[in-house]
């Protein structure tokens, strides 16, 4: 397609000032202990605590603005590697809690443990020095924890001493697993990190999403099974809502794509329905989700039926989209991923970005404006500067790596 936004320099320009402008709203989240959840003007409220979630995220998204050239960043990177190997870190039993010790549940979640080793890979690229103790632990942990051979997946979380397991077995905590052993292919150069990718892949959508219509089922029990009514009853949960999640269908698309990418930079074996699946995750999701209420916008949960349950637009979501979109394009090169990609772009500078106060709207609510239902403030960091990032990347290595060539 002639005149593609993702070739333009004036496009390409827009989103560096972009990915600057976020990066500069979000150096106010620093704690001694971490970094924390900003408010919707960018500050940090009295009571603010450091987040290992947010911590990693922050760690990974200023290594990779360091290894970009943007000064200021380096020490921010080392600030947040010291911290999860600090004060986030079970010194005892090993693991990440989610909060620093004694804040909160002492449980250690797979989910946490994928972006800790995101962040480790990540600050390693970016040339951190302690980054390669933090990767090490992480793994050994990943090794000896989370990750189960038999299945060929994550473990979902266990109590502080492990003595614990969860009877829950969920897609979200996976698909960051795919990510984090993308990254850790890239940085150990062990390709059984993709191996294991692959394994997590071909169960969650090779299987289970294409045998229903790639449609991603999120919530299992121990054994696989599918427990469709999981949260019915809370289905704006921030993690594990209700139905199925349009935006994890984009994001899980877009890993398709780095996975198959990464597999043929390896010369290993590809399957040959990673990009069909790729295409199916994301032709479903904007056709089910795109202004499924009629009003613009991509709603945060369907139920079994394609009928909208949660309404409220995310920015995480439409940041995912817009990134699928531009995966497809450089893959396929067909103009419907350049149309989509300009839809979900328009829609963003439209109603999430905040021109006043900073940073992007976290929600929205069904008439886009500005709601807090789900989520307050504005935390996040991670998903919006790799949908600034990734349009002018190549599919693999991975985004670290990428940007270091």
């Amino acid at each position: 397609m002639a005149n593609r936004w993702i070739d333009s320099p004036t496009h390409r320009a827009w989103l560096d000032a972009e990915a600057l402008r976020l990066l500069a709203f979000a150096r106010a989240s620093r704690l001694p202990q971490g970094f924390g959840n900003l408010d919707d003007a960018g500050r940090l409220p009295r009571c603010a605590l450091a987040e290992t979630l947010n911590t990693a995220r922050m760690s990974h998204s200023f290594a990779l603005a360091h290894i970009q050239g943007v000064p200021g960043c380096r020490e921010l990177v080392e600030h947040g590697v010291q911290a999860l190997q600090g004060p986030l870190r079970d010194q005892e039993h090993d693991g990440w809690y989610a909060q620093p010790e004694g804040h909160g549940d002492t449980a250690k979640a797979a989910y946490l443990h994928a972006f800790v080793a995101l962040a480790a890979s990540s600050a390693l690229v970016a040339g951190v020095t302690q980054a390669q103790a933090l990767l090490d632990a992480v793994v050994q942990v990943i090794e000896q924890r989370f990750w189960c051979e038999e299945q060929g997946a994550w473990r979902e979380s266990f109590s502080r001493d492990w003595r614990q397991v969860e009877a829950y077995r969920g897609a979200n905590s996976n698909m960051h697993g795919v990510e984090a052993f993308l990254a850790l292919a890239d940085v150990t150069g062990d390709t059984r990190w993709l191996r294991r990718a692959l394994r997590i892949v071909e169960r969650l959508i090779l299987a289970q999403a294409a045998a229903d219509g790639f449609r991603v089922t999120e919530h299992f029990d121990a054994h696989w099974q599918p427990l469709p009514d999981y949260n019915r009853d809370n289905p704006a949960d921030g993690f594990r809502p209700y139905g199925t999640t349009p935006g994890h269908a984009f994001e899980w698309a877009r890993l398709v794509l780095h996975l198959e990418a990464a597999l043929q930079r390896a010369r290993l074996p590809v399957p040959s329905s990673l990009l069909p699946a790729a295409r199916g995750l994301f032709d479903g999701a904007c056709r089910h989700a795109w202004q499924a209420d009629g009003a613009p916008g991509l709603v945060y949960t369907l139920d079994w039926h394609e009928r909208p349950v949660v309404r409220e637009r995310l920015h995480w979501v439409h940041a995912e989209a817009s990134a699928c979109a531009a995966a497809l394009l450089q893959r396929t090169g067909e103009a419907q991923y350049e149309g989509w990609y300009r839809c979900f772009w328009e829609f963003i500078a439209a109603h999430f970005i905040d021109p006043v106060h900073g940073s992007w709207h976290h929600e929205l609510d069904p008439s886009n404006q500005p709601s807090a239902r789900i989520w307050g403030g504005k935390p996040d960091l991670y998903h919006a500067l790799q949908a600034l990032l990734l349009p002018r990347l190549p599919l693999a290595p991975s985004l670290a790596c990428a940007l270091a060539m």
